[in-house]
């Protein structure tokens, strides 16, 4: 279904129209949209931060605290949008505002790596506030609420990536780590408020169909026991062949059953239509490339030369707040990209927009392969593959909701926000994994760093995996035309 087909049909019944204003409707969006993403963002640059307060030996025992952010992601990405569906938009924002605010009071109470690793799933769970707008804005917009929606997503990511590794930054900088939970969490109470004033509570069209809490939580344990087995492969040995059997076996378990289950946690006829498969499918390997690139940005950059013996030395010494001032082209050409992909998508060219997004990822990381020891070179490198991922996503979520129906808004979002979620969830993983396999001793202290060799190595990987996407919709292309030439005969 269009999007112009879907404003012949009118916009919604009076159930689905509300008496807030565009502009309150958009504000509260736009802040929803930032908050989450700011959360997002703000991790990366803090992992330095976090290891060495905490005494966390490794980087991958840093890094799990942004796959678990991810993976409860993950699980609120599913969860979260459909009970927008059912049981209406406010009722979901205010859970997902709630469960944030309370994800960052419990490291703010508690001041250690398991009350942040809590928090992290918590905050996780509450970030998929940032794809609700998608499905209130379009239900209460009505004509041109599909490209409203996309354009708020996009320029309050691009936002939220500078109130993120910025603001976290500068305040960390200032005051501690512990401060900054509790200036979130203050800001947290403030959204959820918000999120109950200003989005009306207007009566779901379509009250049927349960959530599938059960295949969700099994789908995010599988996917958490592969992650597992590729952060700590190199630490565990041999033992972390378990976690690896049993997600593999959880896997396979679980896609037999959804797909008997009325409860299923895709919709099956959604995922049928033209490009919506491959474009989850691209929405998480641009995710897996955009957080591989921001871990490999942030440890990088955080790194002091002076601090590793001369023959290890390597990175910029920078802070959290300079290294978010790093990322500064990164969310201007994030927001650039997913403005000028909605025209075409809407022309049906997505093909086209997909192929060129994931060509300029791929150019970025291969720049950033062979040229990542000046701040310049992250300047430009940021620029270069903040555009080909926000085209990409953007063009990605744009297509799964012209999918179906406004009144399954929130359940082809909680789609595409799962591939988001995953992506990010393996990209972190996989630079763990990369960043763990030669490691260097810091003088002095308990902690360990990466060689400096395995950046350069992560980058490459990074733009296979951006290239791959390529493959995706030239293969779903492909097969579209044989079904639809099958049909004809």
């Amino acid at each position: 279904m269009t999007e112009t087909h879907e404003r012949s049909r009118g916009t919604l019944s009076g159930a689905g129209r509300t008496n807030a204003s565009r502009a309150a409707l958009i504000g509260i969006g736009s802040l929803l949209v930032v908050l989450t993403n700011a959360v997002i963002f703000i991790l990366p640059p803090l992992l330095p931060v976090i290891q060495a307060q905490y005494g966390l030996a490794t980087v991958a025992e840093a890094t799990w605290l942004y796959t678990a952010l991810t993976l409860g992601g993950g699980a609120g990405f599913i969860l979260l949008p459909r009970l927008a569906d059912l049981h209406g938009d406010r009722n979901a924002n205010v859970a997902a505002a709630t469960f944030l605010t309370v994800g960052a009071l419990v490291p703010a109470l508690g001041d250690s790596y398991p009350t942040l690793l809590v928090g992290c799933i918590l905050m996780g769970f509450g970030g998929a506030a940032q794809v609700l707008p998608l499905g209130f804005l379009r239900r209460g917009l009505g004509d041109g609420g599909i490209t409203v929606a996309v354009a708020v997503l996009v320029i309050g990511t691009g936002l939220g990536i500078v109130a993120g590794m910025i603001g976290g930054g500068l305040i960390v900088q200032s005051l501690s780590l512990r401060s900054f939970f509790v200036i979130l969490t203050a800001v947290g109470a403030a959204t959820t408020l918000a999120s109950y004033l200003l989005i009306p509570h207007a009566p779901p069209v379509v009250r049927t169909g349960r959530i599938g809490v059960v295949g969700t939580v099994w789908m995010i344990g599988w996917v958490a026991a592969i992650l597992l087995t590729l952060t700590q492969g190199l630490v565990w040995g041999n033992a972390a062949l378990v976690p690896l059997a049993l997600g593999v076996a959880g896997g396979i378990a679980w896609v037999s059953v959804e797909r008997r289950s009325p409860t299923a946690v895709f919709d099956v006829a959604m995922m049928k239509a033209p490009l919506v498969t491959a474009s989850c499918i691209c929405i998480a390997l641009f995710a897996t490339v955009n957080s591989a690139f921001l871990l490999l940005v942030s440890t990088y950059a955080q790194i002091i030369p002076d601090a590793l013996r001369p023959a290890d030395a390597y990175g910029l010494g920078l802070s959290a707040l300079d290294t978010g001032w790093l990322m500064v082209p990164f969310a201007v050409t994030f927001v650039v990209g997913g403005a000028i992909v909605d025209r075409p998508v809407n022309n049906g060219r997505a093909v086209p927009v997909f192929v060129i997004g994931a060509i300029i990822s791929a150019a970025g990381l291969a720049w950033l392969a062979l040229a990542h020891d000046q701040q310049w070179h992250y300047l430009v490198g940021a620029a270069i593959v903040g555009l080909g991922c926000s085209m990409g996503i953007a063009a990605g979520f744009t297509l799964v909701q012209l999918a179906v129906p406004a009144e399954k808004a929130g359940m082809a979002t909680g789609v595409a926000g799962t591939f988001l979620a995953v992506g990010f969830a393996f990209g972190t993983a996989l630079v763990s994994a990369d960043l763990s396999a030669s490691l260097v001793p810091v003088p002095g202290t308990s902690l360990e760093v990466a060689a400096e060799g395995l950046y350069g190595t992560g980058y490459w990987i990074s733009g296979v995996l951006a290239l791959l996407v390529v493959v995706t919709v030239l293969v779903s292309r492909a097969r579209s035309g044989r079904r639809a030439a099958a049909i004809g005969s």
